[in-house]
């Protein structure tokens, strides 16, 4: 079956999960290949089997490079001590799943796997090229390019929303989330790639540490009797896998590129992921 085909029978099967960003009214059927509201308003399915949902082209600070260096290095294990703590938070029965931020899919893709198949899963990024690497993943989770702003979805449909390392938009979460759902948000640490950024910037430079401080803070004034986990381990890096580590972070983007040169002469053989994922529940 063609992607677009695919798409069209997740889309037929799911069609009030989404909303119109014109109307907001829930789609209610598909019509060959666009998603269609009941006041005649449609969007059209990509070749890729994708929906477009932004009023307006947004650029995205990750090229294609970028995006397909994250993937080698996601599907290479980086963060299957998160997408396996994801997934520990599942329940047994089958779960409507919005995963924000996807990116490129590998970390949705990853917490499907554990789930034999059981549940709705979309993702979305305002990265089209991230999207459109998505669509190749071999996975049941369908995919679109969205605003977390105005997020094209029908009130109460998720039962679980993934955030990982994404920006929040509190009031669409609440809004789009299932009563009794859940909200599994992860924010660095201090010692996440820590390796890397000690290598990169010299002490004394503003990009020398971090602060998950003000992020966790807002989480909290949401959600004040949030629950939070720690998830810290070490990840080998291939020797050929090292300039992806170095290129799939936005690290790089304020690095001297001599230090950059002297950082990829000596490659480390190990790297830190220390983050905390925080659970609310609507």
């Amino acid at each position: 079956m063609k992607k677009i085909d695919r798409a069209a029978a997740f889309l037929t099967a799911n069609a009030t999960v989404f909303r119109c960003p014109v109307c907001h009214a829930p789609y209610d059927h598909v019509a060959e290949h666009s998603l269609v509201c009941p006041n005649g308003h449609n969007v059209d399915l990509s070749k890729k089997g994708m929906l477009y949902f932004m009023q307006r082209a947004v650029k995205s600070e990750y090229d294609d490079a970028m995006l397909a260096a994250r993937r080698r290095m996601l599907q290479a294990g980086l963060f299957r001590g998160i997408t396996d703590a994801f997934a520990d938070h599942l329940t047994a029965e089958p779960e409507t799943i919005l995963d924000v931020g996807c990116g490129e899919g590998t970390p949705l893709a990853d917490v499907l796997a554990h789930r034999d198949g059981r549940d709705v899963a979309v993702g979305f990024d305002l990265s089209k090229p991230g999207i459109n690497l998505a669509t190749q993943l071999a996975t049941n989770a369908f995919f679109c390019v969205a605003d977390l702003a105005q997020m094209p979805f029908s009130a109460g449909q998720f039962t679980t929303i993934l955030d990982l390392f994404s920006p929040s938009a509190y009031q669409e979460f609440n809004r789009v989330l299932a009563p009794g759902g859940q909200l599994l948000k992860v924010i660095p640490n201090a010692d996440y790639l820590i390796e890397l950024r000690q290598a990169i910037f010299p002490a004394g430079n503003a990009h020398a540490q971090y602060d998950n401080g003000n992020v966790l803070r807002l989480f909290q004034q949401h959600y004040p009797n949030a629950t939070s986990q720690r998830i810290r381990y070490q990840v080998p890096v291939a020797p050929e896998r090292f300039d992806d580590l170095m290129l799939m972070t936005p690290m790089h983007w304020g690095a001297d590129q001599a230090r950059l040169a002297a950082v990829a002469a000596d490659p480390f053989p190990q790297i830190t992921v220390d983050v905390t994922l925080l659970r609310a529940e609507g």
